[in-house]
């Protein structure tokens, strides 16, 4: 029985910088990731998106490695988002469990293909943690404009909101590739079996489209009180224009009453 961990540890991760000072043990690198051979069974897959992945790794590992991996992270989180998984070995054919897989044999590129997804997860958690938190902001909103018939913010304050909630889709969009299958399951029929097992066992799919929902619904929210804002401040500046007129015609008056 092999297990697996995946940590979300920070926003991001600069995989360059920490291939160059940490070389030993490469098995496949590219802009994006780091996947390392460190024993016969022990792995560790490293994504630019903030994720680091352990197979076989003992605890007292696991905190040495991200230590070390610390340095090149942006963002990094105090509370870490985790996932694991376990798979068994030498089984007579493949099965999908809760958070189970059975393989036939330890091939490295099945391990390789199983922390991908375990790590594609955690990473969806994350995200979908980000999203209810500006839903949950969004809703507070639209209860206080339901209760008292207008927005308790300022411009300002939702300049930052939709700061805040662009940078989130953003981020999403540049990692919109951890979420397809890797090239190596095109032109392996039992890689795209397991990859496709994988992805129904985490619902990577479903939880997926969940995130961009709910981020959909927040960008509509946020429209409607940008619109609700202009209107305010349209209507506070007519209101200006109207007394200013009034207190010039009411100067108008007086001087023409005293000059009378």
């Amino acid at each position: 029985m092999l297990h697996v961990v995946s940590y979300q540890i920070a926003d991001s991760i600069d995989v360059r910088g920490f291939r160059a000072s940490y070389k030993e043990g490469i098995y496949h690198y590219d802009a994006d990731e780091l996947f390392y051979k460190t024993g016969e069974l022990s792995f560790v897959y490293v994504f630019k998106y903030g994720v680091v992945c352990f197979l076989n790794y003992s605890e007292a590992e696991r905190d040495a490695f991200l230590q070390r991996i610390a340095g090149f992270c942006r963002n990094a989180f105090e509370l870490k988002l985790s996932e694991e998984f376990e798979v068994e070995t030498d089984a007579k054919e493949y099965k999908f469990g809760y958070n189970k897989i059975e393989i036939l044999q330890p091939d490295i590129e099945v391990l390789r293909l199983i922390m991908l997804n375990v790590s594609q997860s955690v990473s969806l958690d994350y995200y979908s943690e980000q999203t209810n938190l500006l839903l949950e902001e969004t809703n507070s909103h639209t209860s206080n404009l339901e209760r008292r018939g207008r927005l308790a913010i300022t411009g300002q304050s939702l300049k930052m909101f939709i700061g805040k909630t662009l940078n989130l889709k953003n981020r999403i969009s540049e990692n919109l590739y951890i979420f397809d299958s890797p090239p190596e399951t095109w032109d392996d029929e039992n890689l795209n079996r397991i990859d496709l097992g994988l992805k129904r066992t985490f619902d990577l799919q479903e939880r997926y489209r969940d995130i961009r929902e709910g981020l959909e619904i927040v960008k509509e929210n946020l429209e409607l009180f940008k619109d609700l804002l202009q209107y305010r401040n349209s209507t506070f500046l007519e209101w200006i224009i109207i007394v200013l007129v009034f207190l010039e015609v009411l100067n108008l008056l007086i001087d023409k009453i005293f000059k009378g």
